[in-house]
């Protein structure tokens, strides 16, 4: 199936990858997107000139890609190899393997690490600085409750989101055990966990049209302040989280339809999020506030990936089927680049009650 692109859903990339896409990426230092595929390839865009600088494959389907900085960066397969790239010269190596397929990379600037998570149930450290070959370049392998499905960094935070709805929390100055060991608030399977940029906390989201907003701070004081709020928000509610958004969901004839939600990106200069779902459509939210202040008209397929560029003028938005409903026909696979509008995404001030008549 295809079609033309949906009115206002921003300009569409060139040259797409052939199959799903599982994540996209934005250089912390220019405009050039890092984008990996099903379809094996790890593809490398200029995204303000539309532009494919650069393609690499794998030996089978890639699920996570970074950068290391605008000359290079690194991929996980489900091959069970971490792989680095060369952008300039087109040379790669193999970093680094897992026991089976290699689900989240991260870079750590803090940590000068790439950090991967696997479906072998472990977390690794590498040094990419090391001599070429796993055996001179892993500095850790630190075992997890299961699989891991998502990771993300601030700082010298590491963040853990596995099956069972396990979260682990490391210091990455000491990842002999985590920080914290924590479930998640949230009932269903994670799909997606991304730190704020302040480091105060994380948003987790699932397969249930939730997003949870989680923090580090776990002080007696901290938590009655939180759940003070809860208490008085969610008081129908039968479990207590911190705070949640219900997203990406319908109601039609009094029968709620939900839908997972696969990608959170925050906006590195007024951290609000974007959050992207199964429902096709790309909501920007404010956390502070706990409030809706924008939904884009609806993709053609799932997002699957979302990122903001680094001053926040672009976000790229991976419009991909993730095959919540099996292999059916379904769009193909295309990534869009929206201009953003800081009314999109700047958190409105709130309003100040009047003061009452002497």
């Amino acid at each position: 199936m295809s079609g033309a692109p949906p009115s206002g859903s921003g300009r569409e990339l060139a040259n797409p990858p052939s199959d799903g896409i599982s994540n996209l990426r934005f250089s912390n230092h220019s405009d050039h997107l890092l984008v990996s595929s099903w379809d094996k390839s790890v593809r490398l865009y200029d995204a303000s000139a539309n532009v494919l600088k650069g393609e690499f494959m794998h030996g089978g389907p890639v699920l996570d890609c970074c950068f290391h900085d605008d000359s290079s960066g690194f991929s996980a397969s489900a091959d069970f190899t971490v792989r680095r790239y060369v952008f300039s010269s087109g040379k790669e190596d193999i970093l680094g393997r897992h026991d089976a397929p290699v689900r989240c990379v991260e870079y750590s600037y803090a940590a000068g690490q790439v950090i991967t998570g696997s479906w072998d149930k472990t977390l690794k450290c590498w040094d990419p600085r090391g001599a070429s070959g796993p055996e001179h370049t892993l500095v850790g392998t630190y075992p997890q409750p299961e699989r891991v499905y998502s990771l993300s960094l601030v700082g010298h935070r590491l963040v853990v989101a596995t099956a069972g709805r396990h979260v682990n929390v490391y210091d990455l100055r000491n990842m002999s055990q985590p920080e914290q060991r924590r479930e998640s608030s949230l009932k269903y399977q994670t799909r997606c966990v991304r730190c704020y940029p302040n480091g105060t906390g994380f948003a987790l989201s699932s397969v249930e049209g939730r997003v949870a907003m989680e923090f580090f701070d776990l002080s007696e004081a901290s938590q009655s302040k939180k759940y003070g709020y809860l208490l008085k928000l969610f008081q129908a509610v039968e479990v207590l989280t911190l705070y949640a958004f219900k997203c990406h969901r319908k109601s039609e004839a009094g029968r709620d339809t939900v839908y997972p939600v696969n990608a959170i990106a925050f906006h590195p200069i007024y951290g609000t999020f974007a959050t992207g779902g199964c429902d096709g459509y790309v909501n920007v939210w404010d956390g502070n506030n706990k409030k809706r202040l924008y939904q884009y008209s609806k993709y053609p397929s799932s997002i699957a990936a979302l990122s903001f560029s680094k001053d926040g003028r672009l976000l790229a938005v991976a419009s991909s089927y993730t095959f919540e409903e099996g292999d059916i026909p379904h769009e193909q696979d295309a990534i869009y680049l929206r201009n953003i509008n800081e009314v999109e995404v700047k958190p409105k001030p709130k309003a100040i009650p009047a003061a009452a008549p002497l």
